[in-house]
């Protein structure tokens, strides 16, 4: 099954592979995705819509990755390495300028109301989106207890994904305003850090 996924996505370049993921994103952003169709796709890429089933098995694969591929974290989140909890976190942030984030903010809104409703874009996002990040969270979490800035036993490890997701999401809905860099600078040094029981806040 892995050398037909590999044999399967070797046809399309990295460079095309992105050029995709953002004409994606960019329908996501139009129509929304109940109403983003694989004919919709190919037209504005100029593929064929064989293609895009072959590589991607479907729209919600396909949307799953998409996100994915253009979050902070699909670069690699577990790759950020700067010494310290507070800066891993604080770099992961600043990855993504203002104008990006309020972006992102009403892309995952219209998606988190479409995942509600479809089990396969329920499922696509936990495969592609969610449990990898989680990985690469307990990664950077992993770093910081062998640096001894993290107690092994912090019940709060476990909600790390939950709180970052979470200051994200409610700054629209609490406040009216897109997330911002100063904000989630701001959050995670008030809030995930110490629940972290980190003392280089």
């Amino acid at each position: 099954m892995t050398e037909v996924a590999t044999a399967r996505r070797s046809r399309i370049t990295p460079e095309r592979e992105a050029e995709l993921y953002e004409a994606v994103l960019e329908l996501l952003r139009e129509v929304g995705y109940d109403a983003l169709t694989m004919d919709a796709v190919a037209a504005r890429t100029k593929s064929s819509k064989a293609t895009l089933y072959r590589q991607w098995g479907g729209k919600a694969e396909l949307v799953a990755k998409a996100v994915r591929h253009t979050k902070p974290g699909g670069a690699g989140l577990a790759e950020i390495d700067t010494g310290s909890l507070k800066g891993d976190l604080h770099a992961l942030t600043l990855r993504s300028d203002d104008c990006t984030m309020e972006q992102n903010s009403a892309l995952m809104r219209g998606l988190a109301m479409a995942i509600h409703g479809n089990p396969d874009l329920l499922a696509a996002f936990k495969e592609y989106l969610i449990a990898p990040e989680m990985a690469e969270f307990r990664t950077v979490v992993q770093r910081a207890i062998d640096r001894g800035e993290v107690r092994p036993d912090n019940p709060a490890i476990d909600y790390l994904m939950h709180m970052m997701i979470g200051g994200f999401a409610a700054r629209s809905m609490i406040d009216e305003q897109p997330p911002t860099q100063a904000f989630l600078l701001s959050y995670i040094d008030a809030v995930v850090l110490p629940a972290l029981g980190n003392q280089n806040v």
